[in-house]
């Protein structure tokens, strides 16, 4: 049974994680208020969580303009992240399964070379220079698949912390002295036991993956069909700012501008872009929460 100082810290606690989640919630409720209120009154009365007037033409024009390009947008932006979060967690299983095992050759080295990398980088010249040049993967759907396909530093020591302080020692032996390879060993049971974490790194690929907009907008110059939902949209409100700003010097551009909901079509393509992490993150919370505690082995 709890103590009184014990009851008081859990509230206090409880009530201050409370706090910070109204505190995220609130700009994405007032985001999704915006996109379905009037255009007009959104300008005139600015952003409100109890508008004058609703309205979904934001979402109307977007669909109705680009409906089959936002779907085969989505499509894509699916596809890299399903596989790009798919081959990015095994390479990173690979590695910091590798990494936790204390007689790897070259093992310190090794480490320190992944944790060099979360200090500096190629910069982004020399990084564009050899992609396009080296792996050829300009205007190509490689060209947002590969970039962020390569281990993400921290992602690695993460998951390498786990399998030293999650995975039991003594289950590895066993499975060694009863034959098992090191690839077996890893796949059958340390995998199966690393759930939580290997949940919690696909998340942040995934995540990752999904609101990438600057790889497409890299190296996909040409090839405009590739584009992701992100680089969709991005597109889109650069079309809608460059309208706005240059309505003057554009015949008949005030007639067409005006149909367009400029300010309430920003919200909705941030709520569209949103949405299925909305939707994903209920059904892995528990294992995000999990992986990111990183518990410890109980005896």
């Amino acid at each position: 049974m709890k103590t009184r100082e014990e009851r008081i810290y859990s509230g206090i606690g409880h009530a201050f994680m409370m706090i910070l989640s109204v505190i995220a919630i609130i700009p994405i409720l007032l985001m999704v208020i915006s996109s379905f209120t009037d255009n007009d009154a959104l300008v005139k009365n600015g952003y409100s969580f109890f508008p004058e007037k609703w309205s979904a033409y934001a979402y109307e024009w977007i669909f109705s303009s680009n409906s089959a390009t936002i779907l085969k947008a989505y499509g894509i932006s699916i596809a890299v992240t399903v596989i790009g979060t798919i081959l990015a967690v095994l390479i990173t299983i690979g590695l910091a399964y590798g990494l936790s095992k204390p007689k790897l050759p070259g093992r310190g080295v090794l480490t320190f070379l992944v944790f060099f990398t979360m200090l500096f980088n190629g910069g982004l010249v020399p990084t564009y220079i050899n992609y396009t040049t080296v792996f050829h993967i300009k205007d190509t759907f490689l060209g947002i698949l590969v970039p962020n396909l390569m281990m993400n530093a921290f992602n690695v020591l993460m998951m390498k912390s786990y399998f030293v302080t999650g995975v039991p020692g003594e289950i590895i032996e066993a499975a060694q002295i009863d034959g098992a390879s090191e690839f077996r060993t890893m796949w059958n049971i340390a995998v199966p036991l690393s759930k939580p974490i290997i949940t919690t790194v696909a998340m942040f690929y995934g995540i990752g993956y999904w609101n990438d907009w600057n790889n497409g907008y890299i190296y996909l110059v040409k090839r405009t069909d590739l584009y992701s939902i992100q680089n969709l949209l991005n597109r889109l409100m650069q079309g809608i700012q460059m309208l706005t700003q240059n309505a003057t010097n554009i015949s008949n551009a005030g007639e067409g501008l005006a149909q367009i909901p400029s300010s309430t079509v920003r919200m909705a393509m941030a709520a569209i872009g949103i949405l299925p992490i909305i939707i994903i993150y209920p059904f892995i919370q528990k294992n995000f929460v999990k992986g990111i505690t990183l518990g410890g082995v109980k005896g």
